[in-house]
């Protein structure tokens, strides 16, 4: 799953260098091959029957299905073996031919672990991805006849559908395998793959069938290399694929191996169609998945949520026009319209702005329910008065909280039945985003307050300064010494008075009022100076006049 972190593909364009410019010529080339593309179709099928290969073209996705059967059964062909691609996944290629009694191995091991399981691949570079290590080996221990062997190690795996497929790639009489790019000048097929897969599917059986897209052809070689070079960094963050191949046709005499006849099908299934709408910028996407891995909405949900073969970005906009927006209409709603996906793309497709464009359509044709446009219309006048839209949502936000916080979540809510009928809703926090931030900002003022306003130390006990109050008491319990409004030192109004705070200090008192650490006289000594008695005493009481008894 590393390969496919964005931190991984951000660091591969970084030491690339000029990302942006080589996106700029790759968007143009393929912008320039669609402009031209009934040319550049033309020349590849001459150059490739030249080659000595078979040329077919496929209307949809039942012609293509038809058109690998009836290959397979000329050659009497019991065992395929298929690279991956995801044009046959588009078009179910593999139920028809299971159909047709035809046993289809996937040889790309992601693609194989997901065969096994029953499964349809979660990415369009890891099909697999959803997968744990230790998913996969319990599907290998119900699978396969392991004897004595164990699968410890993610090695042990690997080597174990290695030992599995060899002897699948020795037994099929036909190889199935995509193509990255299509290159008109030459009539050569391009595929890259990490695993060499590829390579054993076209080369060890007898009949190579190449399934495509008629939008994959590109002018030149030259072309094709530098949409390869963009695209293993944006896939992978690699800067270039384990193989790199290009396939010209047949086995000539001189050749030691390779297939003794060749196949390749080119599928439309509605591509003309998008290519004459709007929406013809979507055709130059060159399969990275890139958007998958940089949506926060398919980090979310994963790939299986989007319901088809296309998942993320790239697949809420292929979905419904490859399908139909009837059919796939929630897809573009699925998008926080974030913007990441654009900026990732390095076919530089407008992601957003497409579905934007989708989701005016879906509104124009009103293909969503009534209650969802009506509500979405309810929605949109709330949030033109948000002073009513806040009191609404905090009340109902409340609400939710008191009937939810028991159980923390619902299994039902009334009118969101989409929301609970696959999980559980969490209830919310019992406040709206806005006030838990608005909240936050009050604390964080306050606390910046309390830092930048300076502290008031409280001066040592007995050093003579601004105001203060009595510090200590005298051995007849009444205040010995202390501060009057004027800083003057109160005398001390018990005998033998230390100081409790300790040592004495410059400028505070040792006994009887003496003060230490004043000025000294011309001999050096210290001029002890007797405070003033205050008039009304130590707390500023009149003195009692004393009765004379005799």
């Amino acid at each position: 799953m590393a390969l496919f972190t964005p931190l991984v593909r951000n660091a591969a364009m970084e030491s690339f260098g000029h990302f942006e410019a080589l996106r700029a010529h790759v968007k143009q080339v393929k912008q320039h091959s669609l402009e031209h593309l009934d040319h550049y179709l033309a020349r590849f099928e001459q150059e490739a029957l030249h080659n000595g290969n078979h040329v077919h073209f496929a209307a949809d996705g039942e012609q293509m299905n038809s058109i690998v059967l009836e290959i397979c059964q000329q050659h009497s062909a019991r065992h395929v073996a298929k690279g991956k691609s995801m044009v046959t996944e588009e078009t179910g290629l593999n139920d028809y031919l299971k159909r047709a009694g035809i046993r289809v191995m996937e040889t790309d091991l992601g693609e194989y672990i997901i065969q096994q399981a029953g499964e349809t691949p979660s990415h369009i570079v890891g099909p697999a991805l959803h997968k744990s290590a230790a998913e996969v080996r319990d599907l290998f221990l119900a699978k396969h006849d392991l004897g004595d062997r164990e699968l410890a190690e993610t090695s042990d795996m690997v080597r174990e559908a290695r030992e599995v497929l060899r002897e699948h790639f020795l037994k099929a009489e036909v190889g199935i395998i995509g193509a990255n790019a299509l290159i008109a000048e030459n009539g050569y097929s391009m595929l890259v793959t990490n695993e060499g897969n590829g390579d054993l599917c076209a080369n060890l059986p007898n009949v190579l069938i190449v399934c495509t897209t008629i939008d994959r052809v590109l002018p030149r070689a030259e072309d094709a290399t530098a949409t390869l070079r963009l695209l293993v960094r944006s896939a992978t963050g690699q800067a270039q694929t384990c193989y790199t191949s290009f396939y010209s046709g047949p086995r000539r005499e001189q050749d030691i191996d390779g297939p003794l006849e060749t196949h390749i099908v080119l599928l439309d299934n509605r591509r003309s169609e998008i290519l004459a709408s709007d929406y013809k910028e979507m055709l130059q996407c060159i399969r990275c998945g890139a958007c998958l891995n940089h949506c926060p909405i398919y980090a979310g949900v994963g790939g299986h949520a989007y319901g088809w073969v296309y998942p993320g970005p790239m697949g809420s906009i292929l979905t419904p026009l490859l399908t139909s927006l009837e059919q796939s209409n929630a897809l573009p709603n699925a998008c926080t319209t974030c913007g990441r996906c654009a900026e990732v793309c390095p076919a530089d497709i407008p992601l957003p702005d497409l579905l934007r464009d989708l989701r005016h359509e879906e509104s124009e044709r009103k293909l969503s329910p009534a209650r969802w446009r009506l509500g979405l219309q309810l929605h949109a006048w709330l949030a033109c008065h948000p002073r009513l839209y806040r009191a609404l949502t905090g009340l109902g936000i409340f609400i939710l909280y008191l009937l939810g916080r028991r159980k923390g979540s619902f299994k039902h809510l009334p009118l969101a039945a989409g929301w609970t009928s696959e999980r559980d809703f969490p209830a919310p926090a019992g406040k709206t985003f806005m006030q838990q931030y608005a909240a936050q900002q009050r604390a964080d003022k306050t606390r910046e307050h309390k830092q930048a306003t300076p502290v008031k130390r409280a001066p040592k006990p007995g050093r003579v300064s601004g105001r203060g109050t009595p510090v200590g008491r005298g051995s007849s319990g009444r205040t010995s010494a202390g501060r009057t409004s004027a800083g003057r030192i109160e005398p001390s109004m018990g005998e033998g008075w230390q100081h409790e705070a300790g040592p004495a200090s410059p400028g505070t008192i040792r006994d009887s009022g003496k003060i230490s650490g004043g000025s000294k006289d011309s001999g050096g000594k210290a001029a002890a100076k007797k405070p003033k008695a205050h008039p009304g005493g130590p707390r500023g009481k009149k003195p009692r006049r004393r009765k004379d008894h005799d």
